[in-house]
């Protein structure tokens, strides 16, 4: 299959599983990986999902630019289409839009080899991202006379410095993993031998977590990058209020008091 999944515990791992062509996506692999991410968001079993790409020389380096040709249907009948008929007509940048999923939950990308193109946007969607030492990111999109589609350019304005982001977005060149830790872009470089491992450890301990709180976390970090600072600190507060009498709050420091692990039940 091209996606594939795999439960570890409350975590669930999305593994884009196309290797003979560099984990590049045709439009069925970019519906598969939609809708496994619309199960992960779901499931209320599962607290974190872990996106990466099977063998070691990437993660996912975009669209297949052999399978996704430009079709004969105009880009304004696509664009006002039902989300099926749209992918189908050739707007299948739609199914790999993550953003637009609302997935409250915590996204890590553990970022094998290259994440080209759809591959770093994907990445870039992703709440957290670590890299094995062979990591590799880009938008060359210029190079093939096209944009980022999938909020590439407006994305990693945001995760790194200005100059940096426009540099790659400008140029297409492609940064590598010691380079993207250097300046933020990835929170964690380990041994590729280590990726998946330290995945599922960060989940581990996100999950550990009240899992509300989590969620409020996540919430509170989309919804407020765009507001003036009071407007932010107002938003903070108010769901500080909504957690303060949930069970979990309770229970967080009763365990305090106790010296023991808390055993968070989401409510």
């Amino acid at each position: 299959m091209a996606i594939e999944t795999e439960r570890a515990d409350r975590t669930l791992i999305v593994r884009i599983n196309r290797p003979e062509a560099l984990n590049a996506l045709d439009v069925d692999s970019m519906r598969a990986l939609n809708e496994a991410l619309r199960e992960f968001r779901d499931d209320p079993e599962l607290l974190v999902g872990v996106v990466t790409g099977t063998g070691d020389r990437a993660f996912c380096t975009g669209a297949d630019l052999k399978r996704t040709l430009p079709p004969r249907t105009s880009f304004a009948q696509s664009y006002f289409a039902p989300y099926e008929q749209s992918v189908d007509d050739g707007l299948y940048v739609r199914a790999i839009t993550l953003s637009e999923l609302n997935i409250g939950k915590p996204l890590i990308a553990a970022v094998n080899g290259h994440a080209l193109g759809g591959g770093a946007e994907i990445a870039l969607d992703c709440d957290l991202r670590i890299a094995g030492e062979s990591a590799t990111f880009g938008l060359p999109e210029a190079r093939w006379a096209s944009v980022p589609a999938v909020g590439g350019v407006s994305k990693l304005l945001r995760a790194v410095p200005r100059a940096v982001a426009m540099r790659m977005i400008l140029t297409g060149e492609r940064i590598g993993a010691e380079e993207a830790h250097r300046i933020g872009l990835v929170s964690d470089l380990v041994p590729n031998g280590d990726l998946l491992p330290a995945a599922l450890d960060l989940a581990d301990r996100i999950a550990a977590n009240g899992p509300l709180a989590v969620k409020s976390l996540k919430a509170l970090a989309e919804r407020t990058q765009d507001l003036p600072l009071t407007q932010s600190v107002a938003v903070e507060q108010l769901l500080w209020g909504v957690l303060r009498d949930t069970e979990d709050r309770v229970e967080g420091r009763t365990a305090f008091a106790e010296r023991r692990p808390p055993a968070y039940r989401g409510r």
